[in-house]
């Protein structure tokens, strides 16, 4: 069974760089991203962002399921901007063309489509790195990795086990699932909609009140150990930086500057093709 969004062991140069590298590298490809709306630097990243989605060896089994799940409400949203803000591009990009009337006060325009393609990519840049960033990081390192970055190891540990226990909750939604499709329970793309909808509520639901019970006896198992009860801790699983972590720090904080250098030395962070 492939389990999706979950860590596993390879040997690319992604796993083998630091937690705490991957982790920087993720905040900051996200800020970039949250930050600049320049089409050239977006699409730079689009690019780069799937050769490194290649270089992880991460496989599409692993991810297929959310990004589905991640495109249904892309869409959503981008909908929602047209109809909520349809002239927001014209807003934002002091000019307005149109190319066709739809109904009422709506109608395309160029400066829409564009606004609204750049929100687009904006998703796809970001959405890869969590993909890979989660696949690629062992929860065990990502947790040293935070409390090496400043914040709380009690708040760090959770995370891992949190992490740690997606795993096993796909594999017991899988064999719950695949047992009602047993007793002639449809819950696959053969069914209605609303009845898949409503047959997975009913094993979600009971599924999410055990996992709370496994996680208030992780953390009594904790509590009785002690834990919590010293300012800081070791961390078994902490790797030392690097060569090839200097260099990708250097990398993602040069590219940062350069990007925001780039979107803002005109005083606007949007790219403006309609000048």
């Amino acid at each position: 069974m492939t389990r999706m969004i979950s860590y596993e062991k390879k040997d690319t140069p992604i796993h083998k760089l630091s937690g705490f590298t991957k982790l920087v590298f993720f905040l900051l490809w996200c800020m970039t991203s949250a930050l600049t709306f320049d089409t050239r630097i977006l699409l730079l990243m689009l690019v780069m962002g799937a050769i490194i989605y290649k270089v992880s060896g991460t496989k599409w089994k692993q991810v297929s399921g959310v990004f589905k799940a991640v495109m249904v409400f892309m869409t959503i949203n981008l909908v929602c901007i047209f109809f909520f803000a349809p002239y927001e591009g014209c807003r934002i990009y002091g000019s307005r063309t149109d190319i066709a009337h739809l109904f009422g006060n709506y109608n395309f325009t160029k400066e829409q489509l564009f606004y609204e393609f750049n929100v687009l990519v904006k998703y796809f840049t970001v959405i890869p790195s969590v993909f890979i960033f989660l696949t690629t990081t062992d929860p065990s390192e990502l947790a040293s990795s935070l409390n090496g970055v400043g914040v709380p190891y009690s708040i760090a540990y959770s995370l891992e086990i949190a992490l740690r226990y997606i795993p096993d909750i796909q594999d017991e939604f899988h064999r719950i699932k695949n047992a009602q499709e047993a007793r002639g329970i449809e819950m696959s793309a053969k069914g209605r909609l609303l009845s898949r909808i409503k047959n997975t509520a009913a094993i979600i639901f009971p599924l999410l009140f055990s996992s709370m019970e496994r996680i208030d006896v992780v953390s009594n198992a904790m509590e009785l150990r002690g834990f919590g009860k010293k300012k800081s801790r070791t961390w078994y699983s902490r790797r030392k930086l690097t060569k090839g972590d200097f260099l990708v720090l250097t990398f993602i904080v040069l590219f940062f500057a350069g990007a925001m250098i780039f979107t803002y030395h005109d005083g606007s962070r949007f790219f403006n093709p309609f000048i």
